[in-house]
């Protein structure tokens, strides 16, 4: 499974930051089946999704908020397979960007959202050792507003977790927390520095667009 992310062709295709162009793009892709891949700002999602693909899929930027449109990509294993999609969203919880930035990022992934066809998994990003931060809880919450959506949450950074106790920890936190976030189908606990834990991930991911596109 690892193998067909590594050798994926992938292409951008567009960066989305209208209503209309998302509309527009939405509507063409009713049918489409992919991934989403969406997180708190700093939680590495850029590193995560080019350590996927073996490649430099997505910038990567120390600054919170750079991803500011839905970035469209397209992969397939070879020309021959099915075409999946890939839309990198903006982060939630940018501190730094203007509040007219914000709400225009809020009015986009609502849309996104609402539109969002069942057949594109949702995969939350989240930082192993700051797991469920406000904004991650106020982003599950308005989530529920869409029961369409398929969501799995991948804990980035598990390496840092160098102690038992922290893991526990964490472990402790996700039994609480879980029970309050029902989307949640899967729970993946990875690291994009030094690729631990993708394996699984990967197989999971391509399970579900396999199912999907037999659907």
């Amino acid at each position: 499974m690892e193998t067909f992310f590594r050798q994926a062709q992938v292409e951008f295709l567009a960066a989305i930051t209208s209503l209309k162009q998302l509309d527009t793009w939405l509507q063409d892709h009713r049918s489409e089946h992919g991934l989403a891949m969406v997180g708190r700002s700093n939680v590495g999602k850029s590193s995560l999704i080019n350590t996927m693909f073996g490649k430099k899929t997505a910038k990567v930027s120390n600054t919170p908020g750079r991803t500011q449109s839905i970035n469209v990509f397209k992969f397939q294993e070879s020309p021959e397979s099915p075409v999946y999609y890939l839309y990198d969203l903006p982060g939630y919880g940018h501190a730094e960007v203007s509040k007219k930035m914000r709400k225009e990022w809020d009015l986009l992934l609502g849309c996104f959202f609402e539109n969002l066809p069942p057949q594109v998994l949702l995969l939350n990003i989240q930082d192993a050792r700051h797991p469920f931060q406000k904004n991650d809880q106020e982003f599950l919450s308005w989530l529920m507003n869409f029961p369409q959506v398929s969501c799995y949450l991948c804990l980035n950074k598990y390496d840092k977790l160098k102690k038992q106790k922290d893991r526990a920890g964490l472990e402790k936190i996700l039994k609480t927390q879980i029970m309050q976030y029902p989307q949640y189908k899967l729970i993946f606990k990875v690291s994009a520095e030094t690729q631990a834990g993708l394996a699984p991930l990967h197989q999971a991911i391509t399970q579900f667009l396999e199912k999907e596109n037999l659907a």
